[in-house]
Protein backbone atom coordinates (compact mmCIF):
# COMPACT_ATOMS: atom_id res chain seq x y z
CA UNK A 1 0.00 0.00 0.00
CA UNK A 2 1.06 3.50 -0.85
CA UNK A 3 2.35 6.27 1.46
CA UNK A 4 -0.44 7.93 -0.45
CA UNK A 5 -3.10 5.37 0.16
CA UNK A 6 -2.53 5.10 3.77
CA UNK A 7 -2.45 8.79 3.84
CA UNK A 8 -5.90 8.80 3.01
CA UNK A 9 -7.47 5.56 5.19
CA UNK A 10 -6.49 8.09 8.30
CA UNK A 11 -7.54 11.60 6.58
CA UNK A 12 -11.22 10.39 4.94
CA UNK A 13 -12.87 8.77 7.71
CA UNK A 14 -12.33 12.27 10.15
CA UNK A 15 -13.11 14.85 7.06
CA UNK A 16 -16.65 12.37 7.37
CA UNK A 17 -16.68 12.42 11.16
CA UNK A 18 -16.34 16.34 10.95
CA UNK A 19 -19.08 16.93 8.64
CA UNK A 20 -21.73 14.47 9.93
CA UNK A 21 -21.42 15.37 13.18
CA UNK A 22 -20.28 19.11 13.17
CA UNK A 23 -20.82 20.60 9.58
CA UNK A 24 -24.19 19.04 9.13
CA UNK A 25 -25.87 19.55 12.40
CA UNK A 26 -24.30 23.54 11.90
CA UNK A 27 -25.90 23.69 8.66
CA UNK A 28 -29.06 22.20 9.89
CA UNK A 29 -29.72 24.64 12.33
CA UNK A 30 -28.56 27.50 10.49
CA UNK A 31 -31.47 26.78 8.54
CA UNK A 32 -34.30 26.44 11.49
CA UNK A 33 -32.51 29.91 12.52
CA UNK A 34 -35.07 31.30 9.73
CA UNK A 35 -37.96 29.77 10.75
CA UNK A 36 -40.59 29.95 13.30
CA UNK A 37 -40.13 25.50 14.50
CA UNK A 38 -40.52 24.33 17.28
CA UNK A 39 -39.61 21.28 18.68
CA UNK A 40 -42.40 20.34 20.86
CA UNK A 41 -45.24 20.77 18.24
CA UNK A 42 -45.81 19.45 14.66
CA UNK A 43 -46.91 22.52 13.08
CA UNK A 44 -45.58 22.90 9.82
CA UNK A 45 -42.23 24.93 9.37
CA UNK A 46 -42.70 28.66 8.57
CA UNK A 47 -39.62 30.66 7.11
CA UNK A 48 -39.60 33.97 8.46
CA UNK A 49 -36.60 34.92 7.43
CA UNK A 50 -34.51 37.17 9.79
CA UNK A 51 -37.31 37.89 12.29
CA UNK A 52 -35.76 35.81 14.33
CA UNK A 53 -32.32 37.83 14.87
CA UNK A 54 -34.65 41.29 14.75
CA UNK A 55 -36.31 40.47 17.64
CA UNK A 56 -33.37 39.15 19.68
CA UNK A 57 -31.49 42.47 18.71
CA UNK A 58 -34.39 44.30 19.71
CA UNK A 59 -34.98 42.56 23.32
CA UNK A 60 -33.58 43.87 26.14
CA UNK A 61 -33.96 41.00 28.04
CA UNK A 62 -31.10 39.36 25.67
CA UNK A 63 -28.78 42.42 26.07
CA UNK A 64 -28.78 41.93 29.41
CA UNK A 65 -27.70 38.34 29.23
CA UNK A 66 -24.91 39.50 26.80
CA UNK A 67 -23.66 42.56 29.45
CA UNK A 68 -23.62 39.73 32.52
CA UNK A 69 -21.76 37.71 30.23
CA UNK A 70 -19.27 40.05 29.19
CA UNK A 71 -18.90 40.96 32.76
CA UNK A 72 -18.18 37.55 33.78
CA UNK A 73 -16.09 37.12 31.10
CA UNK A 74 -13.68 39.62 32.48
CA UNK A 75 -13.43 38.52 35.85
CA UNK A 76 -12.88 35.08 35.22
CA UNK A 77 -10.00 35.67 32.01
CA UNK A 78 -8.91 38.23 33.81
CA UNK A 79 -8.34 36.11 37.12
CA UNK A 80 -7.32 33.33 35.48
CA UNK A 81 -4.23 35.35 33.76
CA UNK A 82 -3.33 36.76 37.04
CA UNK A 83 -3.56 33.30 39.18
CA UNK A 84 -1.99 31.44 36.13
CA UNK A 85 1.03 33.38 35.18
CA UNK A 86 1.21 34.30 39.03
CA UNK A 87 2.05 30.47 39.56
CA UNK A 88 3.76 29.88 36.66
CA UNK A 89 6.54 32.57 37.94
CA UNK A 90 6.45 30.93 40.85
CA UNK A 91 7.16 27.39 39.66
CA UNK A 92 9.74 28.67 36.93
CA UNK A 93 12.62 27.79 39.06
CA UNK A 94 14.49 25.18 40.74
CA UNK A 95 12.07 23.96 43.49
CA UNK A 96 11.37 20.51 45.42
CA UNK A 97 9.13 18.09 43.75
CA UNK A 98 8.51 20.47 41.01
CA UNK A 99 7.08 18.16 38.86
CA UNK A 100 4.47 16.43 41.64
CA UNK A 101 3.70 19.96 42.40
CA UNK A 102 2.89 20.88 38.82
CA UNK A 103 1.00 17.85 38.46
CA UNK A 104 -1.51 18.56 41.63
CA UNK A 105 -2.05 22.27 40.16
CA UNK A 106 -3.11 20.75 36.90
CA UNK A 107 -5.86 18.50 38.84
CA UNK A 108 -8.83 20.83 38.86
CA UNK A 109 -9.22 21.53 35.48
CA UNK A 110 -9.19 17.13 34.57
CA UNK A 111 -12.51 17.25 36.70
CA UNK A 112 -15.95 17.49 35.48
CA UNK A 113 -17.34 20.98 35.31
CA UNK A 114 -20.69 20.29 36.78
CA UNK A 115 -19.06 18.09 39.39
CA UNK A 116 -16.97 21.21 40.09
CA UNK A 117 -19.86 23.25 40.75
CA UNK A 118 -21.52 21.07 43.30
CA UNK A 119 -18.24 20.68 44.75
CA UNK A 120 -17.84 24.82 45.24
CA UNK A 121 -21.58 24.84 46.19
CA UNK A 122 -20.98 23.30 49.24
CA UNK A 123 -17.66 25.47 50.10
CA UNK A 124 -19.84 28.27 49.74
CA UNK A 125 -22.23 27.00 52.19
CA UNK A 126 -23.07 29.53 54.89
CA UNK A 127 -24.01 26.49 57.65
CA UNK A 128 -20.64 24.39 57.01
CA UNK A 129 -19.13 25.86 53.88
CA UNK A 130 -15.60 26.98 54.27
CA UNK A 131 -15.62 30.18 52.37
CA UNK A 132 -17.30 32.00 54.85
CA UNK A 133 -13.96 31.16 57.31
CA UNK A 134 -11.36 31.79 54.74
CA UNK A 135 -12.90 35.35 54.07
CA UNK A 136 -13.97 36.24 57.08
CA UNK A 137 -17.51 36.63 56.31
CA UNK A 138 -19.27 34.55 58.30
CA UNK A 139 -23.46 34.05 57.71
CA UNK A 140 -22.37 35.43 54.08
CA UNK A 141 -24.73 33.84 51.69
CA UNK A 142 -22.62 34.17 48.77
CA UNK A 143 -24.91 32.03 46.11
CA UNK A 144 -27.97 33.48 46.82
CA UNK A 145 -26.78 37.22 47.01
CA UNK A 146 -27.67 38.57 43.60
CA UNK A 147 -24.63 41.08 44.29
CA UNK A 148 -21.92 38.27 44.67
CA UNK A 149 -23.34 35.05 42.84
CA UNK A 150 -21.87 36.28 39.88
CA UNK A 151 -18.74 37.38 40.97
CA UNK A 152 -18.64 33.77 43.57
CA UNK A 153 -19.16 31.61 40.02
CA UNK A 154 -15.92 33.28 38.72
CA UNK A 155 -13.69 32.22 41.45
CA UNK A 156 -14.80 28.74 40.84
CA UNK A 157 -13.96 29.23 37.03
CA UNK A 158 -10.47 30.77 38.36
CA UNK A 159 -9.90 27.95 40.33
CA UNK A 160 -10.89 25.41 37.84
CA UNK A 161 -8.88 27.23 34.55
CA UNK A 162 -5.86 28.78 36.23
CA UNK A 163 -3.72 25.69 35.84
CA UNK A 164 -4.72 26.00 31.75
CA UNK A 165 -3.09 29.54 31.79
CA UNK A 166 0.21 28.18 33.92
CA UNK A 167 0.60 25.13 31.80
CA UNK A 168 0.83 27.53 28.36
CA UNK A 169 2.97 30.23 30.71
CA UNK A 170 5.31 27.83 32.26
CA UNK A 171 6.23 26.48 28.85
CA UNK A 172 6.85 29.92 27.85
CA UNK A 173 9.17 31.17 30.78
CA UNK A 174 11.42 27.30 29.90
CA UNK A 175 11.69 28.89 26.62
CA UNK A 176 13.51 31.62 27.21
CA UNK A 177 16.97 31.41 26.77
CA UNK A 178 18.76 32.27 30.03
CA UNK A 179 21.94 34.15 28.37
CA UNK A 180 19.22 37.27 28.10
CA UNK A 181 19.10 36.67 32.08
CA UNK A 182 22.21 36.30 32.46
CA UNK A 183 23.21 40.17 30.51
CA UNK A 184 20.82 42.14 32.42
CA UNK A 185 22.35 40.49 35.68
CA UNK A 186 25.42 41.97 34.24
CA UNK A 187 24.04 45.22 33.45
CA UNK A 188 22.70 45.87 36.90
CA UNK A 189 18.79 45.58 35.52
CA UNK A 190 15.89 45.88 37.97
CA UNK A 191 13.56 42.82 38.39
CA UNK A 192 10.65 45.26 37.23
CA UNK A 193 12.70 46.13 33.85
CA UNK A 194 13.27 42.04 33.41
CA UNK A 195 9.48 41.42 33.94
CA UNK A 196 9.04 44.24 31.52
CA UNK A 197 11.52 43.77 28.68
CA UNK A 198 12.10 40.12 29.02
CA UNK A 199 9.91 37.96 30.76
CA UNK A 200 6.23 39.31 29.77
CA UNK A 201 7.40 40.24 26.11
CA UNK A 202 8.54 36.58 25.19
CA UNK A 203 5.67 34.62 27.05
CA UNK A 204 2.82 37.43 25.80
CA UNK A 205 1.94 35.23 22.31
CA UNK A 206 1.72 32.15 24.56
CA UNK A 207 -0.17 33.70 27.38
CA UNK A 208 -2.53 35.83 24.99
CA UNK A 209 -3.52 32.05 23.21
CA UNK A 210 -4.34 31.01 26.64
CA UNK A 211 -6.24 34.74 26.78
CA UNK A 212 -8.40 33.57 23.52
CA UNK A 213 -8.75 30.02 24.31
CA UNK A 214 -10.17 30.62 27.81
CA UNK A 215 -12.27 34.12 26.33
CA UNK A 216 -14.25 31.76 23.98
CA UNK A 217 -14.86 28.97 26.56
CA UNK A 218 -16.00 31.85 29.32
CA UNK A 219 -18.60 33.11 27.33
CA UNK A 220 -19.87 29.56 26.44
CA UNK A 221 -20.04 28.79 30.01
CA UNK A 222 -22.99 27.03 31.41
CA UNK A 223 -22.61 24.09 33.30
CA UNK A 224 -21.09 25.86 36.67
CA UNK A 225 -23.29 28.92 36.85
CA UNK A 226 -26.42 26.60 35.93
CA UNK A 227 -25.47 23.75 39.11
CA UNK A 228 -24.69 26.69 41.52
CA UNK A 229 -26.64 29.06 40.80
CA UNK A 230 -30.48 30.12 39.30
CA UNK A 231 -31.62 33.31 39.07
CA UNK A 232 -31.69 36.25 37.06
CA UNK A 233 -28.48 38.01 38.11
CA UNK A 234 -26.61 34.10 37.27
CA UNK A 235 -28.83 33.90 33.84
CA UNK A 236 -25.44 34.06 31.21
CA UNK A 237 -26.42 33.96 27.52
CA UNK A 238 -25.51 30.10 27.54
CA UNK A 239 -28.58 30.03 30.53
CA UNK A 240 -30.80 31.99 28.37
CA UNK A 241 -30.34 30.03 24.84
CA UNK A 242 -30.97 26.42 27.00
CA UNK A 243 -34.01 27.57 28.60
CA UNK A 244 -34.78 29.04 25.44
CA UNK A 245 -34.21 25.79 23.60
CA UNK A 246 -35.44 22.91 26.08
CA UNK A 247 -37.69 24.38 28.67
CA UNK A 248 -39.83 27.12 26.31
CA UNK A 249 -39.14 25.44 23.41
CA UNK A 250 -38.39 28.29 20.78
CA UNK A 251 -36.24 26.12 18.67
CA UNK A 252 -35.55 28.53 15.98
CA UNK A 253 -35.27 31.39 17.94
CA UNK A 254 -33.13 29.65 20.17
CA UNK A 255 -30.67 28.68 16.91
CA UNK A 256 -30.88 32.48 15.52
CA UNK A 257 -29.58 33.19 18.88
CA UNK A 258 -26.92 30.14 19.06
CA UNK A 259 -25.46 32.27 15.67
CA UNK A 260 -25.76 35.50 17.76
CA UNK A 261 -23.65 34.06 20.45
CA UNK A 262 -21.52 32.20 17.61
CA UNK A 263 -21.20 35.42 16.11
CA UNK A 264 -19.68 37.21 19.27
CA UNK A 265 -17.33 35.03 19.82
CA UNK A 266 -15.79 34.64 16.31
CA UNK A 267 -15.64 38.60 16.79
CA UNK A 268 -13.56 38.42 19.57
CA UNK A 269 -11.12 36.05 19.03
CA UNK A 270 -10.38 37.81 15.92
CA UNK A 271 -9.70 40.78 17.75
CA UNK A 272 -7.47 38.66 19.22
CA UNK A 273 -5.75 36.86 16.72
CA UNK A 274 -5.09 40.42 15.10
CA UNK A 275 -2.86 41.05 17.80
CA UNK A 276 -1.11 37.89 18.11
CA UNK A 277 -0.21 38.29 14.76
CA UNK A 278 1.39 41.73 15.27
CA UNK A 279 3.35 39.92 18.49
CA UNK A 280 4.80 37.46 16.28
CA UNK A 281 5.72 40.21 13.33
CA UNK A 282 7.88 42.26 16.08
Amino acid sequence: MSDLAIRNWFIIPTIVFLIVFNIFPLLYSLGYSFTDYRASMNDPVKFVGLQNYRELLEDEYIWANFTLTAKYVIMSVVGQVVVGFGAALLLNRAIPAKGLLTTLLMLPMMMCMAVVGLFWQLLYNPSWGIVNYVFFTEGKVWLSDPDMALLAIAITDIWMWSPFVMLLSLAGLSAIPPSLYEAAAIDRASRWFVFRRITLPLVSPLLLIAIIFRTMEAFKTFDIAFVMASMDETELVAIRLYKMAFQEWQTGRSCALAYIVLLAVLAITNVYVKYLNRLKAR
